[in-house]
């Protein structure tokens, strides 16, 4: 078997169905953490969880922020009273809790500001009605009619959007009040 046969066998399927199925994969690993979430404070008491905070759960293994130090290295040798409460809350066993003070105050940041304010105040936001409005569709079969799809749902995007005064693309407001180019242009500049 040569090494490029497994490809020759791939279908050609569009970004949206490859980001769908990638969206519901998430959502099925993200369960276990949000039900994790949930009971957190009634399993680890309150006063643990005011001084801790849930990242992630990869491998089987919870990552805990915690506000300090000295909080890290307590929990840590409370690990396994804390692995049997939670084990058995979750469907899925945990096998190691993993403590540390690294993501304490970024992830603190990141949870007193909503993600959607973040999206809009960037400059290259162009609204929520746009991305409504020209959804890409999914139900091409070949790679050349989904690029066609694609091209023309860019081009209706892009259709009432000033123009870069350097290069002449279309540019959101945003990059043309923040830079006064499109951010390419801009990009160009500060390498310059």
């Amino acid at each position: 078997m040569q090494w490029w046969q497994p490809f020759t066998r791939m279908s050609f399927n569009s970004v949206n169905d490859i980001l769908g199925l990638l969206q519901i994969q998430a959502k099925l690993q993200q369960q276990p953490f949000q039900r994790l979430l949930k009971c957190w404070s009634e399993v680890v008491g309150t006063v643990i969880a005011a001084h801790t905070r849930p990242l992630s759960i990869q491998r089987d293994v919870l990552r805990v922020a915690t506000s300090s130090a000295a909080w890290a290295q307590n929990l840590t040798f409370e690990r396994q009273r804390l692995l049997i409460k939670l084990n058995a809350v979750l469907p899925t066993p945990l096998v190691d809790i993993r403590f540390s003070t690294a993501e304490w105050y970024a992830a603190k940041k990141a949870s007193n500001q909503p993600q959607a304010l973040l999206l809009r105040q960037h400059p290259s936001y162009l609204g929520e009605e746009i991305n409504r409005s020209h959804q890409v569709k999914s139900t091409t079969k070949s790679a050349d009619a989904a690029f066609e799809n694609w091209a023309q749902a860019m081009r209706s995007r892009s259709h009432h959007l000033p123009l870069c005064p350097e290069c002449q693309c279309p540019t959101p407001d945003g990059e043309l009040q923040r830079w006064g180019v499109c951010c390419l242009c801009a990009a160009k500049g500060f390498s310059k």
